[in-house]
């Protein structure tokens, strides 16, 4: 943790508000493991989470939970997708669209549905997959320019012809710190081949699913590379997106994650890290298997460390000390009931994580449309009143031994 040079290109710019600079402080030095402040806040949110909050707390149509609550951090996403392309429409209606995207996948979006279906895949052997010739990591129109790709723009939301990533970047930067973001190779495995097939041929054909790993690796490396060029000293972190769990295990035996896959999330968090950029590594389900190695590789700060499977961020600051930091953890089921009691109990004790440093508050993944706006504002307001260091959570105060 607290492996980036803050002497880099992430300070840079007079155009950023005082108290962006005060988030700034405030992000870095929790990643250093050290006291800022008060605990750091944000969230990933769902815009149909965003609709509810706003007619919740009667905001206006445009209001929005980062703005509005003042939050320390948000990620942005640029065009990954292996090939520039516009989406190609297959169907259409009024309640949905299924469309071919840059991954070469068919997804089908229904507009009232939380997340897309995937359908088909265009790689579809492995064969294939050897074959694979990818658009250049390198091409500007991944960063400067609109236009549609899969991440941004078929999700728990529709969108066509996304807004240039350095633009987004850019409208951003004045108020808060802003992280670039990158998938890794099982991450862009799971849309490009599908999980069945991508576990599957893993399973078969372990060496030739091996290099079809590197080759994908040495694409998202060279991505990374572009990606913090083309934002010319304009990020102050970077977001490496890829699960490799579920609720209960790794996809695969975590040997075979460290031969293959680790030395490339390594080769990213490194030229991040060279960059002077704080590095979150976002990697859903039960990660206990390769959690050292995570540490090892020296990812700043693990999200979003869910609940539900069975992670819990007081016992693993008092496994870990503050060689792992944490971003995430609270438990969205007990958002969702809305119970007060419950909330405040669950806010509280994960806030003993933060002490000493390293704790960022966020859910255990997302924030859904479960979860009523009054809700999100309790929570936040917890956040803020009992997040001030020095720390004093009353009754739900806990010893943590440093290690």
């Amino acid at each position: 943790m607290g492996m980036f040079d803050t002497t880099g290109q992430a300070n840079q710019g007079t155009d950023r508000k005082p108290s962006t600079f005060a988030k700034l402080e405030r992000m870095q030095k929790c990643l250093r493991g050290q006291e800022p402040d008060r605990v750091p806040i944000s969230d990933f949110f769902w815009g149909s989470f965003i609709r509810r909050w706003r007619r919740d707390l009667e905001l206006s149509d445009d209001a929005n939970p980062y703005f509005h609550y003042d939050l320390d951090w948000i990620a942005t996403v640029p065009n990954m997708d292996p090939w520039i392309r516009p989406f190609e429409t297959l169907r259409e209606t009024s309640e949905e669209v299924i469309v071919k995207t840059g991954f070469g996948a068919v997804l089908r979006k229904k507009f009232d549905a939380p997340m897309p279906e995937f359908m088909d895949f265009e790689i579809n052997t492995l064969e294939k997959l050897e074959a694979l010739q990818f658009d250049n990591p390198y091409d500007l129109r991944r960063y400067t320019a609109a236009g549609d790709n899969q991440i941004a723009g078929v999700g728990d939301g529709f969108e066509r012809n996304s807004p240039p990533w350095i633009d987004t970047v850019r409208s951003l930067r004045p108020d808060f710190p802003v992280f670039g973001s990158i998938i890794e190779c099982n991450e862009c495995l799971t849309r490009l081949i599908g999980p069945q097939n991508n576990l599957l041929w893993i399973g078969l054909y372990p060496e030739r699913m091996g290099k079809a790993v590197n080759r994908i690796g040495q694409f998202y490396l060279d991505c990374t590379r572009a990606q913090i060029d083309a934002a010319g000293g304009l990020l102050d972190g970077f977001v490496i997106w890829g699960d490799v769990a579920y609720r209960r295990n790794l996809f695969f035996s975590p040997e075979y994650w460290r031969r293959y896959f680790k030395p490339w999330v390594k080769a990213i968090a490194d030229l991040a890290h060279s960059k002077g950029l704080m590095v979150i590594y976002h990697g859903c389900g039960n990660i206990n298997p390769i959690l050292d190695d995570y540490i090892e590789i020296g990812i700043d700060a693990m999200n979003p460390l869910e609940a539900k499977a069975d992670l819990d961020a007081v016992a693993l600051r008092r496994r870990y000390g503050h060689k792992l930091g944490i971003c995430g953890n609270s438990d969205i089921q007990i958002w969702e009931t809305g119970d007060r009691d419950r909330i405040r109990k669950e806010v509280l004790r994960k806030l003993n994580a933060a002490r000493g440093g390293g704790y960022i508050f966020q859910s255990d993944h997302s924030v859904s449309a479960t979860v009523s706006g009054q809700t999100y504002d309790y929570i936040v307001k917890l956040v803020r009143q009992y997040g001030q260091y020095p720390l004093d959570l009353e009754e739900f105060n806990e010893v943590i031994e440093s290690q």
